[in-house]
């Protein structure tokens, strides 16, 4: 009865993880899930009133596929004052979330055997979508000596004449690690010359710490530019993940063109009242709210990188970006599913394994939420990791 294709795809194991402790604690377990990406602050008044102001207005009709004329001027003036990129509207189209700015490309851009790269760890939807659009998913190991960055070196032995795209996630999801301008120029250095694509997935742009300059991709160079979709949002960085917008730029017509074209015969345009809800954030009127967010994060990663290495058998890597710790236990086992079920049947802490990342001995903690749920989920974790056997 069911199409074969479906079969390609599994289940997102952060999504069945999250249902699941959800499950738990209706039922009256006391469980502290640590396994969504999702912020725990409400979306900012600016927005919400802006949306209050559209639906009474009665913003509720169809708008164009790719968004209204509004919020692609918004997002035209958003790329261009935060990451010296310019885009013309034309060049810009606006999705349900950046799982669907890729799903579209992924399906207007891939034959059966092309091969896109992907680093790993990687976040959990890239290769399912890359295996239902008929590609094939070609993984880049990276680890903790590497801060979770793949080197120019792996990337030229990746390259194949199959070789469609590369994927770049910076602030990765789920390891938060950050690619700097030098690292970026080296690998546009491997890249020029040949015909692949970047896709550009810059979800976590706004949660930086220490510091730390965020680059977009498309920024490198005009090569660079001319190669690459970058792919966001404000999912994360003013906390709207259930109002489900995102975007795609690009000055590759024939991609645009198309994803316009899949778009009308399918979701057509995203939601009008989100389309109107937006416009103030991308156009800075809700920066005191991301900088109050980003700083509570950054003050949140510390605390909980300071408890985890000091759990002997435990250590994570320094994120300069997102709201995750990517903890390594290859000390205790290597096997992040058995791990993370008995810690969640055991002690009632949710966490992600890595094996959905695509690398075994870690899992996944977001430490998008409060203090005290950390420091007791973090002290659950000490006595079941000096307890496992």
């Amino acid at each position: 009865m069911i199409a074969k294709r479906i079969e390609v795809l599994s289940e997102s194991l952060t999504i069945a993880i999250t249902t699941l402790a959800k499950e738990m604690k209706a039922s009256g377990k006391d469980v502290l899930s640590f396994s969504a990406g999702e912020p725990d602050f409400g979306t900012p008044e600016v927005i919400k009133s802006a949306a209050i102001k559209a639906i009474q207005e009665g913003n509720s009709t169809y708008t164009p596929v790719p968004g209204t004329p509004e919020v692609l001027k918004a997002i035209q003036t958003k790329l261009k004052r935060d990451n010296r990129l310019h885009y013309e509207t034309s060049e810009i189209v606006t999705n349900n979330g950046a799982k669907h700015s890729l799903f579209n490309l992924f399906q207007i851009l891939l034959n059966k055997g092309d091969e896109v790269i992907i680093p790993a760890p990687y976040w959990v939807t890239y290769p399912e979508i890359v295996k239902y659009s008929e590609g094939i998913p070609v993984y880049i190991n990276t680890d903790d000596a590497s801060e979770f960055k793949i080197t120019p070196e792996q990337l030229k032995n990746a390259i194949t004449d199959k070789t469609k795209v590369l994927i770049l996630n910076t602030p990765s999801n789920p390891t938060g690690s950050v690619y700097s301008k030098k690292d970026l120029e080296a690998l546009a250095q491997v890249l020029k010359g040949t015909d692949v694509l970047v896709f550009s997935d810059e979800m976590y742009e706004k949660i930086m710490f220490d510091g730390t300059e965020f680059v977009s991709v498309a920024s490198i160079s005009e090569d660079m530019f001319k190669r690459t979709v970058t792919i966001n949002g404000l999912s994360k960085s003013v906390a709207m993940t259930g109002w489900r917008f995102g975007y795609m730029a690009t000055p590759i017509k024939e991609l645009t063109d198309a994803v316009k074209k899949l778009q009308s015969q399918s979701t057509s345009n995203i939601n009008s009242i989100t389309q109107k809800a937006v416009v103030p954030a991308l156009l800075g009127e809700a920066d005191s709210d991301i900088e109050m967010m980003r700083k509570a994060f950054e003050k949140r990663r510390n605390l909980a990188m300071k408890m985890f290495n000091s759990i002997e058998g435990l250590s994570v890597v320094k994120p300069n970006g997102a709201f995750y710790l990517y903890v390594n236990f290859k000390k205790v086992t290597n096997d992040s599913v058995e791990f993370c079920k008995r810690l969640l049947a055991q002690k009632g802490v949710a966490t992600v394994p890595g094996i959905g990342f695509g690398t075994e001995g870690y899992f996944r903690f977001s430490f998008a939420t409060d203090e005290k749920s950390i420091i007791d989920g973090i002290n659950r974790i000490e006595n079941f990791v000096k307890n496992y056997k």
